[in-house]
Protein backbone atom coordinates (compact mmCIF):
# COMPACT_ATOMS: atom_id res chain seq x y z
CA UNK A 1 0.00 0.00 0.00
CA UNK A 2 1.13 3.45 -1.25
CA UNK A 3 1.36 6.08 1.16
CA UNK A 4 -0.44 9.00 1.60
CA UNK A 5 -0.75 12.97 1.43
CA UNK A 6 -3.87 14.75 2.47
CA UNK A 7 -4.08 17.86 4.55
CA UNK A 8 -7.58 19.22 3.88
CA UNK A 9 -9.33 18.99 6.98
CA UNK A 10 -8.68 20.61 10.32
CA UNK A 11 -7.71 17.50 12.13
CA UNK A 12 -5.26 16.75 9.61
CA UNK A 13 -1.75 15.02 11.08
CA UNK A 14 0.47 17.25 13.43
CA UNK A 15 -1.66 20.40 11.73
CA UNK A 16 0.69 19.45 8.39
CA UNK A 17 -0.74 16.26 6.22
CA UNK A 18 -1.75 12.91 6.61
CA UNK A 19 1.16 10.96 4.90
CA UNK A 20 0.98 7.48 6.73
CA UNK A 21 -1.24 4.27 5.44
CA UNK A 22 -4.30 5.88 6.81
CA UNK A 23 -6.00 9.67 7.73
CA UNK A 24 -7.12 10.64 10.92
CA UNK A 25 -10.47 10.18 9.19
CA UNK A 26 -10.35 6.65 8.90
CA UNK A 27 -9.68 6.93 4.92
CA UNK A 28 -6.94 4.08 4.10
CA UNK A 29 -3.88 5.52 1.43
CA UNK A 30 -5.68 3.34 -1.18
CA UNK A 31 -9.01 5.36 -0.63
CA UNK A 32 -6.97 8.81 -0.49
CA UNK A 33 -4.57 8.13 -3.76
CA UNK A 34 -7.64 7.08 -5.72
CA UNK A 35 -9.46 10.34 -4.78
CA UNK A 36 -6.35 12.05 -6.04
CA UNK A 37 -6.69 9.98 -9.13
CA UNK A 38 -10.53 11.31 -9.38
CA UNK A 39 -9.21 14.41 -9.19
CA UNK A 40 -6.91 14.63 -11.36
CA UNK A 41 -9.18 12.97 -13.84
CA UNK A 42 -12.02 15.79 -13.04
CA UNK A 43 -9.43 18.21 -14.44
CA UNK A 44 -9.04 15.97 -17.90
CA UNK A 45 -12.74 16.67 -17.70
CA UNK A 46 -12.17 20.37 -17.37
CA UNK A 47 -10.72 20.76 -20.14
CA UNK A 48 -12.43 18.90 -22.49
CA UNK A 49 -15.70 20.87 -21.57
CA UNK A 50 -13.96 24.27 -22.89
CA UNK A 51 -15.17 25.57 -25.81
CA UNK A 52 -17.38 22.00 -26.36
CA UNK A 53 -20.76 22.25 -27.59
CA UNK A 54 -21.45 17.94 -26.24
CA UNK A 55 -21.40 19.43 -22.39
CA UNK A 56 -24.83 18.80 -21.15
CA UNK A 57 -26.35 19.25 -17.59
CA UNK A 58 -25.14 15.33 -16.64
CA UNK A 59 -21.54 16.93 -17.33
CA UNK A 60 -21.80 19.09 -14.66
CA UNK A 61 -23.87 16.75 -12.44
CA UNK A 62 -21.28 14.67 -12.27
CA UNK A 63 -18.88 16.39 -11.68
CA UNK A 64 -20.41 17.94 -8.87
CA UNK A 65 -20.93 14.80 -7.62
CA UNK A 66 -17.15 13.56 -8.42
CA UNK A 67 -15.79 16.40 -6.37
CA UNK A 68 -18.30 16.21 -3.43
CA UNK A 69 -17.41 11.94 -3.09
CA UNK A 70 -13.76 14.01 -2.42
CA UNK A 71 -15.11 15.60 0.77
CA UNK A 72 -13.82 14.49 4.10
CA UNK A 73 -16.03 11.42 6.17
CA UNK A 74 -17.74 11.10 2.87
CA UNK A 75 -17.18 8.15 0.54
CA UNK A 76 -14.69 5.45 2.16
CA UNK A 77 -14.78 2.85 -0.96
CA UNK A 78 -12.47 2.06 -3.51
CA UNK A 79 -14.77 0.73 -5.91
CA UNK A 80 -16.99 3.55 -5.52
CA UNK A 81 -13.88 6.12 -5.98
CA UNK A 82 -12.36 4.56 -8.93
CA UNK A 83 -16.42 4.07 -10.68
CA UNK A 84 -16.20 7.77 -10.28
CA UNK A 85 -12.65 8.10 -12.21
CA UNK A 86 -14.32 5.67 -15.08
CA UNK A 87 -17.77 7.41 -15.63
CA UNK A 88 -15.41 11.02 -15.63
CA UNK A 89 -13.19 9.05 -17.90
CA UNK A 90 -15.72 8.18 -20.35
CA UNK A 91 -17.25 11.52 -20.46
CA UNK A 92 -14.04 13.09 -21.23
CA UNK A 93 -13.75 10.59 -24.17
CA UNK A 94 -17.68 11.12 -25.27
CA UNK A 95 -16.76 14.92 -25.40
CA UNK A 96 -13.60 14.67 -27.50
CA UNK A 97 -13.72 11.29 -29.04
CA UNK A 98 -10.80 12.08 -30.86
CA UNK A 99 -8.27 11.96 -28.42
CA UNK A 100 -8.46 8.56 -27.97
CA UNK A 101 -7.15 7.39 -31.38
CA UNK A 102 -4.75 10.70 -32.32
CA UNK A 103 -1.40 9.78 -32.99
CA UNK A 104 0.02 12.93 -31.61
CA UNK A 105 -1.45 13.40 -28.24
CA UNK A 106 -0.86 16.63 -26.74
CA UNK A 107 -2.48 15.81 -23.23
CA UNK A 108 -4.44 18.67 -22.90
CA UNK A 109 -7.59 16.31 -21.90
CA UNK A 110 -5.81 14.08 -20.28
CA UNK A 111 -5.83 13.09 -16.44
CA UNK A 112 -3.55 15.96 -14.54
CA UNK A 113 -1.28 14.56 -12.08
CA UNK A 114 -1.89 15.25 -8.42
CA UNK A 115 1.59 14.66 -7.18
CA UNK A 116 2.69 18.04 -9.16
CA UNK A 117 -0.09 19.86 -6.87
CA UNK A 118 1.13 18.79 -4.11
CA UNK A 119 5.06 19.12 -4.42
CA UNK A 120 4.47 22.84 -5.93
CA UNK A 121 6.06 25.71 -4.51
CA UNK A 122 4.39 26.21 -1.00
CA UNK A 123 2.16 29.64 -2.31
CA UNK A 124 1.14 28.16 -5.57
CA UNK A 125 0.16 25.14 -3.50
CA UNK A 126 -1.82 27.18 -1.22
CA UNK A 127 -4.01 29.18 -3.62
CA UNK A 128 -4.58 26.23 -5.65
CA UNK A 129 -5.36 24.49 -2.18
CA UNK A 130 -7.87 27.02 -1.26
CA UNK A 131 -9.74 26.62 -5.29
CA UNK A 132 -9.92 22.87 -4.69
CA UNK A 133 -11.01 22.43 -1.47
CA UNK A 134 -13.24 25.44 -1.69
CA UNK A 135 -15.09 23.94 -4.92
CA UNK A 136 -14.98 20.44 -2.95
CA UNK A 137 -17.05 22.07 -0.28
CA UNK A 138 -19.30 24.07 -2.91
CA UNK A 139 -20.17 20.72 -5.03
CA UNK A 140 -21.76 19.59 -1.45
CA UNK A 141 -24.49 22.49 -1.92
CA UNK A 142 -24.62 22.16 -5.69
CA UNK A 143 -25.52 18.56 -5.12
CA UNK A 144 -28.28 18.84 -2.77
CA UNK A 145 -29.99 21.32 -5.53
CA UNK A 146 -29.55 19.18 -8.17
CA UNK A 147 -31.39 16.85 -6.08
CA UNK A 148 -34.25 18.90 -5.58
CA UNK A 149 -34.17 19.82 -9.38
CA UNK A 150 -32.65 22.94 -9.23
CA UNK A 151 -29.40 23.83 -11.17
CA UNK A 152 -27.18 26.56 -12.54
CA UNK A 153 -24.99 25.87 -15.19
CA UNK A 154 -22.95 29.04 -14.29
CA UNK A 155 -21.74 27.44 -11.50
CA UNK A 156 -21.11 24.03 -13.53
CA UNK A 157 -19.06 26.41 -15.98
CA UNK A 158 -17.32 27.40 -12.56
CA UNK A 159 -16.67 23.89 -11.87
CA UNK A 160 -14.52 23.40 -15.24
CA UNK A 161 -12.72 26.65 -14.55
CA UNK A 162 -11.26 26.17 -11.17
CA UNK A 163 -10.42 22.54 -11.87
CA UNK A 164 -9.09 24.06 -14.96
CA UNK A 165 -6.95 26.33 -13.06
CA UNK A 166 -5.56 23.81 -10.38
CA UNK A 167 -3.89 22.21 -12.97
CA UNK A 168 -2.10 25.09 -14.96
CA UNK A 169 1.28 26.14 -14.20
CA UNK A 170 0.02 29.66 -13.07
CA UNK A 171 1.31 31.91 -10.87
CA UNK A 172 -0.65 33.99 -7.59
CA UNK A 173 -1.26 36.96 -9.59
CA UNK A 174 -3.63 34.34 -11.69
CA UNK A 175 -5.02 32.45 -8.96
CA UNK A 176 -5.56 35.02 -5.87
CA UNK A 177 -8.96 36.12 -8.50
CA UNK A 178 -10.14 32.50 -8.97
CA UNK A 179 -9.55 32.10 -4.97
CA UNK A 180 -12.06 35.00 -4.71
CA UNK A 181 -14.15 33.55 -7.08
CA UNK A 182 -14.62 30.23 -5.32
CA UNK A 183 -16.38 32.50 -2.76
CA UNK A 184 -18.42 34.38 -4.91
CA UNK A 185 -20.17 31.29 -6.86
CA UNK A 186 -20.48 29.48 -3.40
CA UNK A 187 -22.61 32.58 -2.31
CA UNK A 188 -24.67 31.94 -5.63
CA UNK A 189 -24.64 28.16 -4.94
CA UNK A 190 -25.77 29.03 -1.42
CA UNK A 191 -28.71 30.85 -3.25
CA UNK A 192 -29.76 28.38 -5.04
CA UNK A 193 -29.77 25.62 -2.43
CA UNK A 194 -31.57 28.02 -0.31
CA UNK A 195 -34.45 28.61 -2.96
CA UNK A 196 -34.56 24.84 -3.56
CA UNK A 197 -35.21 24.26 0.19
CA UNK A 198 -37.48 26.75 1.10
CA UNK A 199 -39.58 26.16 -2.27
CA UNK A 200 -39.64 22.47 -1.66
CA UNK A 201 -40.32 22.33 2.43
CA UNK A 202 -41.13 26.00 3.29
CA UNK A 203 -39.76 28.55 5.23
CA UNK A 204 -37.95 27.67 8.27
CA UNK A 205 -40.01 28.66 11.67
CA UNK A 206 -38.48 28.60 15.31
CA UNK A 207 -38.93 25.77 16.75
CA UNK A 208 -38.24 24.19 20.12
CA UNK A 209 -36.84 20.20 19.34
CA UNK A 210 -37.12 17.76 22.23
CA UNK A 211 -33.89 15.46 23.24
CA UNK A 212 -35.72 12.88 24.43
CA UNK A 213 -36.17 9.30 22.70
CA UNK A 214 -39.71 7.78 22.76
CA UNK A 215 -40.25 4.08 24.00
CA UNK A 216 -40.31 1.81 20.56
CA UNK A 217 -38.54 1.32 16.82
CA UNK A 218 -37.18 4.31 15.73
CA UNK A 219 -34.87 5.70 13.11
CA UNK A 220 -31.61 8.21 13.41
CA UNK A 221 -30.69 10.03 9.98
CA UNK A 222 -27.98 12.43 10.36
CA UNK A 223 -26.27 14.46 6.89
CA UNK A 224 -27.41 17.07 5.63
CA UNK A 225 -29.98 15.91 2.76
CA UNK A 226 -33.57 17.32 3.52
CA UNK A 227 -35.36 15.02 0.44
CA UNK A 228 -33.46 11.78 2.17
CA UNK A 229 -35.30 12.62 5.33
CA UNK A 230 -38.84 13.46 3.72
CA UNK A 231 -38.94 10.62 1.76
CA UNK A 232 -37.77 8.55 4.94
CA UNK A 233 -41.06 10.32 6.57
CA UNK A 234 -42.90 9.67 3.78
CA UNK A 235 -42.24 5.85 3.73
CA UNK A 236 -42.73 5.23 7.72
CA UNK A 237 -46.08 7.45 8.25
CA UNK A 238 -48.23 4.59 10.19
CA UNK A 239 -45.82 2.06 10.57
CA UNK A 240 -44.52 2.65 14.35
CA UNK A 241 -41.25 3.84 13.58
CA UNK A 242 -40.35 7.19 14.84
CA UNK A 243 -37.94 9.35 13.44
CA UNK A 244 -35.02 11.69 15.02
CA UNK A 245 -32.28 13.86 13.48
CA UNK A 246 -28.57 13.84 14.22
CA UNK A 247 -25.79 16.13 14.14
CA UNK A 248 -26.59 18.66 10.73
CA UNK A 249 -29.92 17.24 9.86
CA UNK A 250 -31.40 19.17 13.39
CA UNK A 251 -32.68 22.51 11.04
CA UNK A 252 -34.93 20.29 9.35
CA UNK A 253 -37.17 20.33 12.30
CA UNK A 254 -38.26 23.98 11.32
CA UNK A 255 -39.28 23.52 7.85
CA UNK A 256 -42.97 23.31 7.62
CA UNK A 257 -42.88 20.10 4.84
CA UNK A 258 -41.12 18.27 7.18
CA UNK A 259 -42.23 19.11 10.82
CA UNK A 260 -45.72 18.25 10.17
CA UNK A 261 -44.87 14.35 9.98
CA UNK A 262 -45.85 13.91 14.01
CA UNK A 263 -43.57 11.35 14.08
CA UNK A 264 -40.04 13.32 13.35
CA UNK A 265 -40.20 13.50 17.32
CA UNK A 266 -36.66 14.72 18.16
CA UNK A 267 -33.20 15.33 18.25
CA UNK A 268 -30.67 12.80 19.43
CA UNK A 269 -26.65 13.10 19.85
CA UNK A 270 -24.87 15.93 19.41
CA UNK A 271 -22.01 16.81 16.50
CA UNK A 272 -20.37 14.58 14.47
CA UNK A 273 -17.07 13.74 16.07
CA UNK A 274 -18.94 11.83 19.18
CA UNK A 275 -20.94 9.13 16.95
CA UNK A 276 -18.70 6.27 17.82
CA UNK A 277 -19.79 7.06 21.51
CA UNK A 278 -22.98 7.49 21.14
CA UNK A 279 -24.15 4.96 18.36
CA UNK A 280 -22.36 2.02 20.35
CA UNK A 281 -25.40 0.73 22.34
CA UNK A 282 -28.24 2.64 20.20
CA UNK A 283 -31.18 -0.24 20.09
CA UNK A 284 -31.94 1.37 16.21
CA UNK A 285 -30.46 2.12 12.94
CA UNK A 286 -28.75 4.91 11.86
CA UNK A 287 -29.41 6.32 7.64
CA UNK A 288 -26.49 8.79 6.54
CA UNK A 289 -27.54 11.03 3.73
CA UNK A 290 -24.38 13.29 3.77
CA UNK A 291 -21.02 13.73 5.88
CA UNK A 292 -20.25 13.00 8.36
CA UNK A 293 -19.25 9.28 8.46
CA UNK A 294 -16.90 7.91 10.58
CA UNK A 295 -15.71 4.51 10.36
CA UNK A 296 -18.87 2.28 12.28
CA UNK A 297 -17.51 0.54 15.02
CA UNK A 298 -17.83 -3.07 15.84
CA UNK A 299 -20.62 -2.05 18.41
CA UNK A 300 -22.96 -1.06 16.16
CA UNK A 301 -21.65 -1.57 12.61
CA UNK A 302 -25.05 -3.84 11.55
CA UNK A 303 -27.11 -0.67 12.53
CA UNK A 304 -25.84 2.07 9.61
CA UNK A 305 -27.07 2.54 6.52
CA UNK A 306 -25.98 5.21 3.85
CA UNK A 307 -27.18 6.64 0.70
CA UNK A 308 -26.84 9.28 -1.30
CA UNK A 309 -22.97 10.62 -1.70
CA UNK A 310 -21.71 8.22 1.80
CA UNK A 311 -20.85 5.21 0.98
CA UNK A 312 -18.58 2.78 3.04
CA UNK A 313 -17.04 -0.71 2.65
CA UNK A 314 -19.58 -3.27 3.59
CA UNK A 315 -22.32 -1.60 4.48
CA UNK A 316 -25.89 -1.29 3.17
CA UNK A 317 -26.11 1.34 0.71
CA UNK A 318 -29.75 2.37 -0.54
CA UNK A 319 -29.40 3.61 -3.96
CA UNK A 320 -31.44 5.93 -5.91
CA UNK A 321 -33.76 4.99 -8.76
CA UNK A 322 -33.72 7.07 -12.23
CA UNK A 323 -36.64 9.01 -10.69
CA UNK A 324 -34.97 9.98 -7.15
CA UNK A 325 -37.41 7.56 -5.99
CA UNK A 326 -35.06 5.68 -2.42
CA UNK A 327 -36.44 2.69 -1.07
CA UNK A 328 -35.87 2.82 2.54
CA UNK A 329 -37.59 -0.40 3.35
CA UNK A 330 -34.32 -2.39 5.01
CA UNK A 331 -33.74 0.40 7.26
CA UNK A 332 -37.24 0.31 8.91
CA UNK A 333 -37.23 -3.29 8.54
CA UNK A 334 -34.06 -2.59 10.81
CA UNK A 335 -35.63 -0.07 13.45
CA UNK A 336 -38.55 -2.56 13.78
CA UNK A 337 -36.34 -5.86 14.19
CA UNK A 338 -34.77 -3.86 16.93
CA UNK A 339 -37.24 -2.14 18.61
CA UNK A 340 -36.01 0.87 19.75
CA UNK A 341 -35.95 1.70 23.67
CA UNK A 342 -38.63 -0.05 26.61
CA UNK A 343 -39.39 2.95 27.95
CA UNK A 344 -38.20 6.81 27.22
CA UNK A 345 -34.92 7.82 27.84
CA UNK A 346 -34.37 11.66 28.08
CA UNK A 347 -31.15 12.94 27.05
CA UNK A 348 -29.41 16.04 27.06
CA UNK A 349 -27.22 18.29 24.97
CA UNK A 350 -23.01 18.67 26.30
CA UNK A 351 -24.36 20.99 29.08
CA UNK A 352 -27.06 19.41 30.90
CA UNK A 353 -30.24 20.87 28.43
CA UNK A 354 -33.05 18.88 27.64
CA UNK A 355 -34.03 20.54 24.28
CA UNK A 356 -32.81 22.89 21.92
CA UNK A 357 -33.93 25.40 19.47
CA UNK A 358 -33.55 26.33 15.45
CA UNK A 359 -35.37 27.71 12.81
CA UNK A 360 -33.48 31.57 12.97
CA UNK A 361 -33.06 31.55 9.75
CA UNK A 362 -32.96 34.76 7.37
CA UNK A 363 -37.23 35.15 7.18
CA UNK A 364 -37.55 34.48 10.83
CA UNK A 365 -35.39 37.28 12.12
CA UNK A 366 -35.83 40.01 9.55
CA UNK A 367 -39.45 39.88 10.12
CA UNK A 368 -38.38 41.75 13.25
CA UNK A 369 -35.98 43.69 12.21
CA UNK A 370 -37.67 46.89 12.86
CA UNK A 371 -37.55 45.75 16.43
CA UNK A 372 -33.80 44.92 16.40
CA UNK A 373 -32.73 48.26 14.95
CA UNK A 374 -34.81 49.89 17.72
CA UNK A 375 -33.26 47.37 20.28
CA UNK A 376 -29.76 48.29 19.03
CA UNK A 377 -30.30 52.07 19.04
CA UNK A 378 -32.24 51.52 22.66
CA UNK A 379 -28.65 50.06 23.80
CA UNK A 380 -30.56 46.87 24.91
CA UNK A 381 -28.90 45.09 22.39
CA UNK A 382 -25.26 46.01 22.15
CA UNK A 383 -22.88 43.44 19.97
CA UNK A 384 -24.14 40.40 17.52
CA UNK A 385 -21.87 37.24 17.27
CA UNK A 386 -22.05 35.20 15.24
CA UNK A 387 -20.52 31.90 16.02
CA UNK A 388 -20.38 28.89 13.71
CA UNK A 389 -18.88 26.15 11.91
CA UNK A 390 -18.13 22.70 12.15
CA UNK A 391 -16.86 21.03 14.96
CA UNK A 392 -14.35 18.78 15.71
CA UNK A 393 -12.43 16.11 17.70
CA UNK A 394 -9.25 18.34 18.19
CA UNK A 395 -8.76 19.72 21.88
CA UNK A 396 -9.65 23.36 22.44
CA UNK A 397 -12.67 23.26 20.75
CA UNK A 398 -14.52 23.77 24.23
CA UNK A 399 -13.37 27.72 23.20
CA UNK A 400 -16.47 28.05 21.75
CA UNK A 401 -18.77 27.02 24.30
CA UNK A 402 -16.69 29.41 26.92
CA UNK A 403 -16.66 31.90 24.62
CA UNK A 404 -20.55 31.56 24.27
CA UNK A 405 -21.33 31.02 28.01
CA UNK A 406 -19.17 34.60 28.63
CA UNK A 407 -20.86 36.86 26.10
CA UNK A 408 -23.07 39.53 27.82
CA UNK A 409 -26.14 39.44 28.74
CA UNK A 410 -26.60 42.36 26.17
CA UNK A 411 -25.31 40.67 23.43
CA UNK A 412 -26.95 38.09 20.82
CA UNK A 413 -25.66 34.87 19.35
CA UNK A 414 -26.57 33.57 16.09
CA UNK A 415 -24.80 30.35 15.10
CA UNK A 416 -25.20 27.92 12.58
CA UNK A 417 -23.64 24.49 11.63
CA UNK A 418 -22.68 21.46 13.63
CA UNK A 419 -20.36 23.61 15.71
CA UNK A 420 -23.70 25.03 18.06
CA UNK A 421 -23.46 21.63 19.38
CA UNK A 422 -21.29 22.85 21.83
CA UNK A 423 -23.47 25.38 22.99
CA UNK A 424 -27.23 24.93 21.67
CA UNK A 425 -28.59 23.22 24.66
CA UNK A 426 -27.85 26.72 26.88
CA UNK A 427 -30.14 28.62 28.39
CA UNK A 428 -28.87 32.40 27.98
CA UNK A 429 -31.94 34.07 28.56
CA UNK A 430 -33.60 36.72 26.32
CA UNK A 431 -33.62 40.12 25.12
CA UNK A 432 -37.40 41.43 25.33
CA UNK A 433 -38.89 38.68 22.59
CA UNK A 434 -35.49 37.92 21.20
CA UNK A 435 -33.44 34.31 22.47
CA UNK A 436 -29.76 35.46 23.23
CA UNK A 437 -28.98 32.37 21.09
CA UNK A 438 -30.60 31.83 17.77
CA UNK A 439 -29.69 28.59 15.48
CA UNK A 440 -29.95 29.20 11.89
CA UNK A 441 -29.67 26.03 10.28
CA UNK A 442 -27.03 24.02 8.79
CA UNK A 443 -23.69 24.92 7.38
CA UNK A 444 -25.40 25.96 3.86
CA UNK A 445 -27.41 28.62 5.93
CA UNK A 446 -24.42 31.43 6.10
CA UNK A 447 -26.17 32.31 3.49
CA UNK A 448 -28.96 33.25 6.15
CA UNK A 449 -26.41 34.83 7.97
CA UNK A 450 -25.15 36.95 5.28
CA UNK A 451 -28.83 38.31 4.38
CA UNK A 452 -29.70 38.62 7.55
CA UNK A 453 -26.13 41.18 7.96
CA UNK A 454 -26.25 42.95 4.67
CA UNK A 455 -30.17 43.72 5.53
CA UNK A 456 -29.26 44.84 9.31
CA UNK A 457 -25.97 47.35 7.43
CA UNK A 458 -28.76 49.11 5.04
CA UNK A 459 -30.75 49.12 7.64
CA UNK A 460 -27.98 51.05 9.74
CA UNK A 461 -26.89 53.37 6.50
CA UNK A 462 -23.41 51.44 6.82
CA UNK A 463 -21.31 48.69 6.15
CA UNK A 464 -21.30 44.90 7.28
CA UNK A 465 -17.75 46.13 9.06
CA UNK A 466 -19.18 48.68 10.76
CA UNK A 467 -22.17 46.66 12.17
CA UNK A 468 -21.56 45.90 15.80
CA UNK A 469 -21.04 42.30 15.09
CA UNK A 470 -18.36 39.70 15.15
CA UNK A 471 -17.73 36.64 13.39
CA UNK A 472 -15.96 34.11 15.62
CA UNK A 473 -15.90 30.79 13.49
CA UNK A 474 -14.55 26.78 13.68
CA UNK A 475 -13.58 24.75 11.23
CA UNK A 476 -13.40 20.96 9.99
CA UNK A 477 -13.75 20.26 6.43
CA UNK A 478 -14.09 21.58 2.80
CA UNK A 479 -17.64 23.61 3.02
CA UNK A 480 -15.98 25.53 5.81
CA UNK A 481 -13.27 26.78 3.33
CA UNK A 482 -15.99 27.95 0.61
CA UNK A 483 -17.61 29.75 3.17
CA UNK A 484 -14.85 31.50 4.61
CA UNK A 485 -14.10 32.60 1.21
CA UNK A 486 -17.75 33.39 0.39
CA UNK A 487 -17.17 36.12 3.28
CA UNK A 488 -13.79 37.14 1.84
CA UNK A 489 -15.41 37.44 -1.40
CA UNK A 490 -18.16 39.48 0.14
CA UNK A 491 -15.17 42.13 2.06
CA UNK A 492 -16.00 40.68 5.85
CA UNK A 493 -13.02 41.49 8.03
CA UNK A 494 -12.09 40.70 11.58
CA UNK A 495 -13.06 37.10 11.20
CA UNK A 496 -11.80 35.36 14.32
CA UNK A 497 -11.09 31.35 12.98
CA UNK A 498 -10.15 28.16 14.78
CA UNK A 499 -9.59 26.06 16.67
CA UNK A 500 -5.98 25.60 14.60
CA UNK A 501 -5.46 27.59 11.03
CA UNK A 502 -5.63 24.96 8.20
CA UNK A 503 -2.35 23.32 7.15
CA UNK A 504 -2.56 24.38 3.44
CA UNK A 505 -2.32 27.93 4.41
CA UNK A 506 1.23 29.02 3.45
CA UNK A 507 3.05 31.88 5.27
CA UNK A 508 2.92 34.48 2.65
CA UNK A 509 -0.90 33.06 2.03
CA UNK A 510 -1.72 33.78 6.01
CA UNK A 511 -0.29 36.91 5.69
CA UNK A 512 -2.08 38.38 2.87
CA UNK A 513 -5.60 36.90 4.20
CA UNK A 514 -4.27 39.24 7.25
CA UNK A 515 -2.87 42.15 5.34
CA UNK A 516 -6.09 42.63 3.54
CA UNK A 517 -8.94 41.32 5.62
CA UNK A 518 -7.87 41.16 9.19
CA UNK A 519 -8.19 37.54 9.43
CA UNK A 520 -7.06 36.48 12.92
CA UNK A 521 -6.52 33.07 14.91
CA UNK A 522 -9.01 32.65 17.74
CA UNK A 523 -6.92 33.09 21.42
CA UNK A 524 -9.15 32.90 24.82
CA UNK A 525 -12.42 33.69 25.40
CA UNK A 526 -11.74 36.36 28.03
CA UNK A 527 -9.09 37.89 25.57
CA UNK A 528 -10.66 37.79 22.15
CA UNK A 529 -14.03 38.90 23.78
CA UNK A 530 -11.70 41.95 25.48
CA UNK A 531 -10.67 43.00 21.93
CA UNK A 532 -14.01 42.57 20.28
CA UNK A 533 -15.83 44.66 23.63
CA UNK A 534 -13.20 46.79 24.55
CA UNK A 535 -13.11 48.48 28.31
CA UNK A 536 -16.93 47.19 28.65
CA UNK A 537 -16.43 43.62 28.92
Amino acid sequence: MENMFCYQCEQTANCSGCTGNRGVCGKTADVANLQDALTGALIGLARATDGNEKVTKDTWHLMASALFATLTNVNFSAEDIERFTNDVHAETARLVPDCSCCQSPCGHNADYDMQKLWTAQEDIRSLKSLILFGIRGMAAYAHHAFVLGYEDEEIGRFFAKALFAVGEDWGMEELLPIVLEVGEKNLATMALLDKANTETFGTPVPTTVPLTIEKGPFIVVSGHDLRDLKLLLEQTDGKGVNVYTHGEMLPAHAYPELKKYPHLKGNFGTAWQNQQKEFASLPAPILFTTNCLMPPKASYADRVFTTGAVVFPNTPFISSSTDGHKDFTPVIEKALELGGFSKDQHFTGINGGSSVMTGFARNAILSSAGEIVDAVKSGAIRHFFLVAGCDGARAGRNYYTEFVKQTPSDSIVLTLACGKYRFNDLDLGTIGAFPRLMDMGQCNDAYSAIKVAVALADAFGCGVNDLPLSMILSWYEQKAVCILLTLLHLGIKNIKLGPTLPAFLSPNVLNYLVEHFAIAPVTTPEADLKEILGELF
